[in-house]
């Protein structure tokens, strides 16, 4: 059975950093490309950040320059860093591991505010 746990999220002041975390199990990690969405209240689901098999990484637009997403293959573990936060950062983070189908976290709330 695939699980993806994400860790990490909570209340931050704007400008504040968070670092998540997202433990797989049940699935071969190292073979899958691993991403960072998050969905804000009455939004879509959006795409923040991936990265690839080989440790190659993109972002959104939206999260280039703050963000920073890595891998851990050892410890079964994405991380997603997350510095200069802003209020509109503020939404529910997922985990999604893609290959050949996707499987995804239950996520984890970041919220930004003073």
């Amino acid at each position: 059975q695939v699980q993806l746990v994400e860790s990490g999220g909570g209340l931050v002041q704007p400008g504040g950093s968070l670092r998540l975390s997202c433990e797989a199990s049940g699935l071969l990690f190292s073979d899958y490309a691993m991403n960072w969405y998050r969905q804000a209240p009455g939004k879509q689901r959006d795409w923040v950040a991936g990265i690839s098999t080989l440790g190659g990484a993109n972002y959104a637009d939206f999260v280039k320059g703050r963000f920073t997403i890595s891998r851990d293959n050892a410890k079964n573990t994405v991380f997603l860093q997350m510095n200069s936060l802003k209020p509109e950062d503020t939404a529910i983070y997922f985990c999604n591991a893609q290959r050949l189908r996707d499987f995804w976290g239950q996520g984890t709330q970041v919220t930004v505010s003073s």
